[in-house]
C-alpha cells in the first residue's frame, strides 16, 4: 500500500520522467511538480535511481490493480487488450515505459538493468503460465517460450506505435486479435472490451 505522500511524489515523478527521461529529470523538478521541497522527496526516495525504480514498480501496480476485477487467464488476449486500453486512458504510463526502454537501448543505467531484468522476468513468468495451460505446444503451434517473447514484443511495440498514432483507439483491438492468432484461441466478444480512450 502506497502512502498518500509517496503516491503524490510518484504521480509527479511519472509526469516528469515521461517528459524528460532519467538523465533530464532532477529531484528538484519532481519536488516542484509535487509541490514539495527537495528534502520532502528525499525523505521517501533517497536517490533519483530509487525514485525511478519505485516509479516503475508503481506503474506495474496500477496496471495490476486495474485488472483486478477481471478473471485473469480465462481470456488472455482480452486481458492484454484491456491493459493496453487502460494505458490509452493514462498515456503517461506508456510514455514513461517507452522513455525508459529508449534509454536502455543506449546503455544508460538504471534503465538498462531494469529493462533487461523486466524482460527476463516477464518472459519466464508468461512462459511458465503458457506451459501450465497448454503444455509444450500452444494451439497455434508455437512453443511457449517463443509465444511469450512474441506477446511481449507485440505489447512493447504497440506502446511505441500508439503514442504517435492519431487513431490510437484501435490498438486494444489489434492486440486482442493478434494475440488470439498467436495463442490459437478465440477472440473475446467485442462488447466486453472498451476500445476507446473516452
Amino acid at each position: 500500500m502506497v502512502s498518500a505522500r509517496r503516491q503524490q511524489i510518484l504521480e509527479a515523478a511519472l509526469e516528469v520522467f515521461a517528459e524528460r527521461g532519467f538523465k533530464g529529470t532532477s529531484i528538484d523538478s519532481v519536488a516542484e511538480r509535487a509541490g514539495l521541497t527537495r528534502q520532502g522527496v528525499l525523505h521517501y526516495f533517497p536517490s533519483k535511481k530509487r525514485l525511478l525504480l519505485d516509479l516503475l514498480d508503481f506503474r506495474e501496480q496500477l496496471n495490476r490493480e486495474h485488472l483486478a476485477g477481471r478473471r485473469l487467464g480465462e481470456d488472455w488476449a482480452g486481458d492484454f487488450a484491456e491493459a493496453v486500453a487502460f494505458e490509452l486512458r493514462h498515456p503517461t504510463l506508456a510514455t514513461v515505459q517507452t522513455v525508459v526502454l529508449a534509454e536502455a537501448v543506449t546503455g544508460q543505467e538504471p534503465a538498462c538493468g531494469y529493462a533487461r531484468e523486466r524482460s527476463r522476468s516477464l518472459q519466464e513468468h508468461l512462459t511458465a503460465h503458457l506451459v501450465e495451460r497448454y503444455g509444450e505446444r500452444l494451439p497455434s503451434g508455437l512453443d511457449p517460450r517463443t509465444a511469450a517473447a512474441a506477446v511481449l514484443a507485440l505489447i512493447e511495440g504497440v506502446h511505441q506505435l500508439w503514442l504517435v498514432d492519431q487513431d490510437a483507439g484501435r490498438y486494444p483491438r489489434i492486440v486482442r486479435e493478434a494475440l488470439s492468432v498467436l495463442l490459437g484461441t478465440e477472440s473475446a466478444p467485442e462488447a466486453q472490451l472498451p476500445l476507446t480512450n473516452g
